[in-house]
């Protein structure tokens, strides 16, 4: 009378025939990289979910499974008698009676157990859901949506997000030894956890090989030496601050929920517009990231970040306003103010209804916190005020790498950390470019004037009136840093050396406004203003326009605009969404080659040298730079930058099929180096280049070139300036 009274929906809601028909199973969205790999998922909390088929399970998994939960699984019909006999003739002492038919009608269903005499109508619904699951499904599908639908802990829902997120392996390969331990999990995957629990789980995953060798799974000899063997694991988190690529991660995550926005993919039966939904429909984000590149950027930054912090933390000792320079205490302060203001804490606390009296005075009462280090997180006891003056001490960085040919962006760091630093230095902001707009200018030069490499132009000082070139204030005469201005040189050598003189004598030949219009045509978006000191790089651009713009020079003056979505496809396969890649011609092929040519002169003999010579005996190149020599002899164009007060570090490089930026600096413009030795571009951004394009090189598989650049047939220009005896007049108009 129970079981009917059950089926009927007296004792609690009961699933219908459709319900069993389509159980709803949330599906993450899945991101993958252009080399196959997946970087992550987009999930609702605890709903981190990717779909595996029965097929995709190794049979010892299989075996694990039934040996351990349910040794008669084959024989029965959803519910165990023997098993439900013997459970309550002991009162549950020799163990429950769930079937995993059972432990999949909870999990569907039911959820938690409830307290007291509910707990019996509950095992009553179990056993006429699981009945029911039976006649609809085989066994091996009801193995499959009990492994999918299972809390493995740690954003792992489901035996495909378990085996990849503990084990960084599909679950076909998990070894016998790895398939125990997720199996070891069901019981309680908290309790069990590898990661908090490591010799409970070790002694469950022990249990669960015996009880193979048991039921006759395993051989008695394999199980002992299984035994013997410590649990390896290969943990990659994929919560949105954890594992792989978080930055580029979170990018894509609002594209695709902005694309879905405008793509709605039809009406209900009710004519209401429908869309996809990121977190539940199991879209396959198919992006152009390779993981393998994205793995080098992001050692290469950690690499080089963690000594340049080190050495920055050294010199901030003796700085009695660490960790800013040059800024009265009333700035310090304004700054610390701003950060309360839009912290967490603040808008948590103000939520719950506190004073913003109390709330200023719970940032000076001593806290216990966990912080970011470069050595691992700390766990200390700070005021939540001196907390954000610890992070205002940190140095950021961001690198964007793309393929000039094709737009395809190939690696994406946006910070340092993603959990304790959310802003993207990539595409989230923008900061002075200093030298490294210089280029855009000898392009311009190159195009609308017919200069070229070989042009000479006066180290003289120049003076811009007041009026001129949105000259304002007084008249501007910029500097050049070591004092030279006698004779004259070549452009490569003006490049090459970032003369300042020389490129405010450009600016002042062809005006601010073809530079800019260069510029847009170039990709960047960002406002710039129409004045002649933009030459020396005064202008916030962020990194992914310089990359971008960049890149043109490297694929015969085309812009190919940079995206990261190449595909997306529904969890069937069915194709939604394909990138239709954004190109224009922007300067003629001539023009870009010699660009080159010019920007090859800084890795030839100017700033960017380092990446070619031997490392000097100094501490900056034998502990900071890590890892020097660099000893590159491929053709490189490149250029550093340096702003005002060591407050911004740049590097850009190109080769043949790769164009890559590096920016380096502090989260406010006053956190920087003392000195411009330790502050410049070639110290603090361009290490990070080599060192990742040293490791791209090592991996032949990736193909990057080391060829030359492609070289315009019938080259007007002559690049060897040596052939010239004597110096031609900067006067005259002649392409050399």
């Amino acid at each position: 009378m129970l079981f009917l009274l059950a089926s009927w929906g007296v004792l609690g809601k009961m699933p219908t025939f459709e319900d069993l028909e389509n159980p709803r199973t949330d599906l993450a969205a899945q991101i993958i990289s252009s080399d196959g790999v997946q970087l992550g998922t987009i999930f609702q909390p605890n709903e981190n979910r990717t779909p595996i088929v029965y097929d995709d399970l190794p049979q010892h998994l299989v075996d694990a499974l039934i040996a351990t939960e349910d040794a008669r699984f084959y024989e029965h019909s959803g519910v165990d008698a023997r098993g439900t006999l013997r459970a309550f003739t002991s009162l549950g002492k020799k163990g429950g009676a769930s079937t995993i038919t059972q432990q999949l009608a909870r999990l569907l269903f039911i959820g938690l157990r409830s307290k007291n005499i509910d707990k019996y109508t509950q095992k009553i619904r179990e056993w006429v859901i699981a009945a029911r699951l039976e006649r609809q499904y085989t066994k091996n599908e009801i193995i499959a949506m009990y492994l999918n639908k299972y809390d493995f802990a740690r954003q792992a829902i489901g035996i495909g997000s378990a085996s990849r997120i503990y084990f960084n392996k599909k679950p076909k390969d998990l070894k016998i030894e790895e398939a125990a331990v997720l199996i070891g999990m069901l019981k309680s995957a908290t309790y069990y956890n590898p990661i908090t629990k490591p010799e409970r789980a070790l002694n469950r995953r022990n249990t669960v090989l015996g009880q193979m060798a048991k039921y006759g799974y395993l051989k008695f000899k394999d199980k002992d030496s299984l035994k013997k063997l410590p649990i390896q694991l290969q943990y990659t988190p994929e919560g949105y601050s954890e594992g792989n690529a978080t930055y580029f991660r979170n990018v894509v995550k609002k594209k695709v929920q902005a694309w879905i926005k405008k793509n709605p993919k039809g009406e209900d039966n009710n004519g209401n517009t429908e869309f996809h939904n990121i977190f539940k429909d199991g879209l396959k984000i198919y992006v152009t990231l390779d993981s393998r590149m994205q793995k080098y950027a992001e050692e290469s930054v950690k690499e080089h970040m963690t000594n340049l912090q080190e050495e920055f933390n050294k010199q901030e000792k003796a700085n009695r306003t660490s960790p800013f320079r040059g800024i009265s205490s009333g700035q310090i302060q304004d700054i610390v103010n701003r950060a309360i203001k839009s912290s967490s804490r603040r808008a948590i606390m103000k939520s719950q209804g506190v004073s913003e009296e109390e709330i200023i005075a719970s940032f000076d009462k001593p806290t216990k916190m966990r912080v970011f280090s470069w050595k691992g997180t700390i766990d200390t006891i700070m005021t939540p005020r001196d907390s954000i003056l610890y992070y205002k001490r940190f140095l950021h960085t961001g690198l964007m790498s793309m393929d000039p040919h094709t737009g395809e962006v190939k690696a994406w760091v946006g910070g340092i950390n993603n959990r304790y630093f959310k802003y993207d230095h990539v595409n989230q902001g923008a900061r002075q470019v200093g030298s490294t707009f210089k280029p855009l200018v000898y392009a311009t030069a190159i195009d609308q004037l017919n200069y070229a490499p070989c042009y000479r132009i006066p180290r003289a000082k120049i003076t811009i009136p007041v009026g001129r070139h949105g000259v304002s204030g007084e008249d501007w005469t910029p500097t050049n840093p070591d004092n030279n201005y006698t004779g004259s040189v070549t452009l490569k050598e003006g490049l090459a050396g970032s003369i300042n003189t020389v490129s405010a004598r450009l600016i002042d030949r062809i005006g601010p406004a073809p530079v800019i219009n260069l510029a847009k045509k170039l990709g960047i978006t960002t406002p710039l203003d129409t004045v002649a000191s933009i030459v020396l790089g005064t202008e916030a651009i962020k990194l992914s326009e310089m990359v971008g713009a960049y890149s043109v020079f490297a694929n015969e003056g085309i812009y190919s605009e940079p995206y990261i979505i190449s595909h997306i496809r529904d969890k069937n396969g069915a194709l939604l969404y394909e990138n239709v890649p954004n190109k224009k011609d922007v300067i003629n092929k001539e023009s870009a080659y010699l660009t080159l040519n010019l920007m090859q002169g800084v890795t030839e003999t100017g700033s960017g040298k380092r990446l070619r010579t031997e490392a000097s005996n100094s501490y900056v190149y034998k502990k900071l730079v890590t890892g020097y020599p660099y000893k590159f002899e491929n053709p490189i164009a490149g250029k550093t930058g340096t702003t005002q007060n060591q407050s911004d570090g740049w590097f850009m490089g190109i080769v043949p099929n790769l164009c890559t930026g590096v920016w380096v600096g502090g989260d406010n413009r006053s956190t920087h180096f003392e000195s411009i030795t330790y502050g410049n571009g070639a110290t603090m951004a361009l290490p990070i280049w080599a060192l990742y394009m040293r490791k791209c090189y090592e991996d032949p598989v990736l193909n990057i070139s080391k060829s030359e650049f492609k070289k315009p047939q019938n080259l007007s220009a002559e690049l060897d300036c040596d052939i010239y005896k004597k110096e031609v007049k900067y006067e005259d108009e002649l392409r050399f």
